[in-house]
């Protein structure tokens, strides 16, 4: 990974206006936010910044406005949770360009923050149009990037700055990477990756991606079916991409060439119903019934891929095994998010888990503290295992 700059690098920022564009796109129930878990995540840079002296200038979007002003994604109703989770008070300014906001930002003193409206009420943000970054530009004086669940965007705030602004990575933001460097940049080997989720064809760059970078690739969740079916076991009315059958024996046997070891479940739990706490049976895979659904790993094909982790020092994850968020389907994952999570407390394994439902499993677990990094990224993570460069990751770099 190129090198960036951080935080260490900024010098003294006393009285400067620093541009700090954070992934403020929290969850709400009306006007209380459900999950503050990138507040608090923003918090560390914001207060950082703000203690040594600096105006520091949230930039974020909220929603999805399409470059017109709604008031029901007004940044406005997230003032009062940030606040909350900073301890300290958090003005709110009505634009993110021109004179007003100029003005407004006028009148603050080093150490003080605003949070300024959505960036996307803006149609050139998302263009990443040149004369909204010059126009957002001369609101600051330097800028921090700690969004890397948006870097995955070549928008105005979150690469068009980097590009107008001496630019900086924020303690958020170089967490993330620092963790993704040690995960498959110069990770310690053996390698393990677990992908899972519903479909092959939203990871097919992410599946054949991994196979030449690790030693181990688990695959699980309903992207097992795909590569059962393709090796010639009757999968039932599972979930299936039977049309890319081709396309996993072609991943299964660059995984050969490249000595990367791939792991199917060999048995698993499968039900007639998809629904919680329906009858079900743990089979091995060649004994699906053609009205039987696979539904998560059995529990040998579950305690295999411990022993597997166990040889392993690094380990990168991203899905479910099963059907983890109806009971009795979350078992293995499960078991996987404590393996985990004890081999890391041990210090023998670097752990790095990412994307949504893969965070919700180590929450539901009660082990995401344990874990080396959870990145609450999403699509960012997901093109980073892909190998794609990101915009707002590059732009830091350059």
């Amino acid at each position: 990974m190129t090198s960036f700059k951080t935080l260490d690098d900024i010098g003294d920022v006393t009285g400067r206006k620093v541009l700090v564009r954070e992934d403020l796109n929290v969850p709400m129930d009306g006007a209380t936010v459900t999950d503050d878990t990138r507040l608090r995540a923003a918090a560390p840079t914001i207060a950082e910044l703000s203690d040594k002296g600096a105006i520091v200038l949230v930039l974020a979007h909220f929603g999805r406005p399409k470059g017109e002003r709604k008031p029901d994604m007004s940044l406005a109703m997230v003032t009062r949770p940030l606040e909350a989770v900073l301890g300290r008070e958090v003005r709110f300014i009505d634009d993110c360009v021109g004179e007003d906001a100029a003005a407004a930002i006028a009148t603050l003193k080093p150490g003080d923050i605003a949070l300024l409206e959505n960036t996307r009420f803006h149609k050139g943000e998302e263009k990443n149009d040149p004369a909204l970054a010059d126009e957002m530009a001369k609101l600051g004086d330097l800028y921090v990037n700690d969004a890397f669940s948006a870097a995955h965007r070549a928008h105005v705030s979150t690469e068009g700055l980097a590009h107008r602004l001496p630019a900086y990575a924020g303690r958020s933001m170089q967490a993330e990477l620092e963790a993704l460097e040690k995960a498959l940049g110069k990770p310690e080997h053996p390698v393990m990756a677990v992908v899972g989720g519903a479909k092959v064809s939203t990871k097919l760059d992410v599946l054949k991606q991994m196979v030449t970078k690790v030693d181990h690739l688990v695959i699980g969740g309903g992207m097992a079916n795909t590569f059962l079916a393709a090796r010639g076991v009757d999968v039932g009315k599972s979930l299936c991409e039977h049309d890319l059958k081709d396309t996993a024996l072609e991943i299964l046997d660059a995984a050969d060439k490249a000595d990367c070891i791939v792991h199917l479940p060999y048995d698993v739990v499968v039900s007639k119903e998809f629904r919680a706490n329906p009858p079900v049976r743990t089979i091995n895979v060649h004994e699906v019934a053609a009205d039987e659904m696979i539904l998560d790993c059995g529990p040998a094909a579950s305690e295999q891929i411990a022993d597997a982790l166990k040889t392993c020092r690094t380990l990168v994850w991203n899905g479910p095994l099963g059907a983890f968020e109806m009971a009795p389907f979350d078992t293995a994952t499960m078991a996987l998010a404590r393996t985990t999570a004890a081999l890391t407390k041990t210090g023998s394994l670097v752990s790095v888990a990412g994307g949504g439902d893969t965070v919700a499993a180590v929450n539901v677990a009660g082990v995401a503290d344990d874990l080396t990094f959870v990145s609450t990224a999403g699509g960012a993570f997901l093109e980073w295992m892909e190998g794609r460069e990101l915009p707002g990751v590059a732009a830091l770099t350059a």
